[in-house]
């Protein structure tokens, strides 16, 4: 099997074209344990959580084999997998709920506590971790799915079977950008008809959410970037307004007068939440979908929670339930109301990973897809 494995961070700013921190290599291809399945990987695709993990800011053990959003058939079935066959077409997601935490029992499985246990630790949620190099150093899989490959042993509960009518191109962006910000929008914020909605950061998340702050019915979407590239698209999204974050008190006070109902941060910035938690009226909620460096911290004037009734919703993977949540989503996709195939900028052979932390890093690409 082919993969790309991070051997050592490299900063951000750096040139990873030329640092070349992703090294595409010949590895021996492991069969599933039990509970586990083999994937064929037939379309990975580049998130900002991977170069988090590049640049450092995102720790994880090293060496890993990268990637974490990805589409495939299953080549092998694992002892106990009855659910699953060979050649059924899979959405891979990065959170293997194990059903049995406190968490997952109170139906909140993108939290659930044995899946971050291991996947901070590089394991798989049915065992340690089945990687080697060519010197039989064990290398760490990457959120339970390590997508940067031609094939991966994940647990069976990290894939969504879906139907072959969707394009591997369409199904790959699922498992994590669209999960991720149509959940925010849709679970975690529970927007409802004739709401208004800001959301800032225009990459896949983001623009996920603005498609479900229109799928929702919401009565303004307004889209912020500082990438006036991006403009066009969330508008192609079902954005109502879009600029910069200059322009978004400005448009937010066009649009609703004191403040939106919902603010979705989709940056990773504490000083984007703060700005957020400004542009929300009395009664709003900023949802916190980035994910921001680890030493970074929030401050503001603790009066507007109790004083205004704002809230501050954190919502990792979206608060998705993928197996209800991926095939809902497909049908919106499926009757036109999720136009997910304007998020795929491009794509590229799997030798081209390194160009394109360069690309998402410049805000060249919003998802480039990858084939090993």
């Amino acid at each position: 099997m082919r993969a790309a494995v991070l051997y050592s961070t490299v900063p951000s700013g750096t040139s990873y074209a030329e640092a070349q921190p992703l090294v595409v290599q010949d590895l021996e291809r492991p069969e599933p344990r039990a509970g586990e399945l083999g994937i064929d990987i037939t379309y990975s695709s580049l998130c900002h959580s991977d170069l988090s993990v590049v640049d450092g800011s995102r720790v994880r053990p090293l060496p890993m084999a990268l990637g974490h959003e990805a589409v495939g058939r299953v080549a092998a079935v694992g002892e106990g997998v009855a659910d699953i066959s060979v050649g059924d077409h899979v959405v891979l997601v990065f959170v293997p709920s194990c059903g049995d935490c406190r968490a997952c029992k109170g139906g909140r499985p993108a939290l659930c506590h044995r899946a971050a246990e291991v996947n901070g630790s590089g394991d798989l949620l049915h065992g340690e971790a089945l990687l080697r190099t060519p010197s039989g150093e064990r290398i760490n899989h990457h959120l339970g799915v390590s997508a940067f490959a031609d094939y991966a042993v994940v647990a069976r509960e990290s894939v969504v079977a879906i139907d072959e009518d969707v394009p591997d191109t369409v199904a790959a962006m699922f498992g994590c950008a669209v999960l991720t910000g149509m959940g925010a929008v849709l679970n975690t914020a529970a927007v409802d008809a004739g709401q208004s909605v800001a959301v800032f950061g225009l990459g896949a998340v983001g623009l996920s959410a603005v498609m479900a702050a229109s799928l929702a019915g919401a009565s303004a979407v307004i889209a912020i970037d500082p990438n006036t590239s991006k403009h066009q698209l969330a508008l192609d999204c079902g954005a109502t307004a879009v600029g910069t974050p200059d322009d978004a008190a400005r448009l937010i006070a066009e649009a609703t007068g004191d403040g939106v109902d919902v603010a979705v941060e989709a940056v990773g910035s504490a000083g984007v939440i703060a700005s957020c938690l400004e542009r929300v009226t009395r009664g709003g909620a900023v949802v916190s979908v980035g994910l921001p460096n680890p030493s970074a911290e929030l401050t503001v004037p603790a009066l507007q929670f109790a004083g205004a009734g704002k809230r501050l919703l954190g919502s990792y993977m979206g608060d998705a339930v993928p197996g209800r949540d991926i095939p809902l989503y497909l049908g919106y996709w499926r009757d036109g109301r999720l136009p997910v195939e304007l998020l795929h900028t491009d794509t590229r052979p799997l030798a081209e990973i390194n160009e394109g932390l360069d690309a998402l890093a410049s805000g060249q690409v919003v998802r480039r897809l990858f084939q090993a």
